[in-house]
């Protein structure tokens, strides 16, 4: 087994600066999702090496001399699912002070996630590099949302929690366009295929990541500019990789994106995502 250490040095601050530019930013995200996703190795490959995070004392919520709380300054605001099963911090490689995270189940932009991520980008000043939306394979929220597009009656279920109907219907638009996309790829008769549901909760996954993604973009865009992005990805529950599912597996880079640019951008992604490997692996 692995060892995953937390290190930290009571006597001063750890090595290096945060990222100075969005590229920076995303490189150091995407490095960290690479060390992390190799912190098992298949049966076989070799021995795996121990991660270390080193972490600020401070950081840590240990005394400061002055008596003064830590400052907060992370260099990215990440939106993400609830699902215990991504760990926001781990699976991207990163310590305390880091990220300003937000979960919510399906990784939705609800009015008081807008808040938060409104919050870290008015009030942590330069800091805030990238927001970054990160969905998950296998999303609960999105398998939801799916279940009701495959069953209008099932809609019934949600009936007595407006909170629950809220996250449904906020993912009935991206599961809309890939089953439109699955269509137009696939062919007509593609929802007689047995894994359907699998392949549409699949592409749904990418296409409402994208789309939270371009609407935050969208909503704090007197917040961007060249020294501040707007990206996405994936987090893929067995490779512990975050992509995006376009080919097999194994060829698939670690790698954060921009969100489309307007509909047809969102369009063309679904068609993609539609007709990557993984897509049609699932299909049968």
């Amino acid at each position: 087994m692995p060892d995953l250490i937390y290190h930290f040095d009571t006597s001063g601050r750890h090595v290096g600066d945060h990222p100075a530019t969005p590229a920076e930013a995303i490189a150091q995200l995407e490095a960290g999702n690479k060390e992390f996703s190799r912190l098992l190795f298949p049966v076989g490959t070799g021995e795996p090496e121990p991660r270390v995070l080193r972490f600020d004392a401070d950081d840590l919520g240990l005394p400061r001399a002055d008596g003064t709380a830590p400052i907060q300054r992370p260099f990215a605001a990440v939106l993400g699912c609830s699902d215990a099963r991504v760990p926001t911090e781990m699976v991207l490689g990163q310590a305390c002070n880091d990220l300003f995270v937000v979960r919510v189940a399906g990784n939705v932009p609800g009015a008081e996630c807008l808040g938060s991520i409104d919050y870290a980008l008015t009030a942590l000043g330069e800091s805030i590099k990238i927001v970054v939306v990160l969905g998950h394979s296998v999303c609960g929220a999105v398998s939801a949302a799916v279940d009701v597009f495959l069953d209008p009656s099932r809609y019934l279920d949600l009936a007595s929690s407006h909170p629950l109907r809220a996250v449904v219907d906020r993912i009935a638009v991206p599961v809309r366009a890939a089953a439109k996309a699955l269509e137009e790829v696939h062919g007509p008769q593609v929802s007689r295929a047995s894994g359907y549901r699998a392949a549409l909760i699949e592409a749904s996954v990418p296409i409402n990541a994208a789309l939270t993604a371009a609407t935050l973009r969208h909503e704090f865009r007197q917040h961007l500019g060249p020294d501040r992005q707007v990206v996405y990805g994936v987090y893929n529950l067995v490779s512990r990789r975050v992509k995006l599912p376009l080919e097999e597996e194994g060829r698939v880079s670690i790698r954060l994106v921009p969100p489309p640019t307007d509909a047809a951008g969102l369009e063309q992604l679904a068609l993609v995502v539609a007709s990557g490997e993984t897509v049609r692996a699932l299909l049968g």
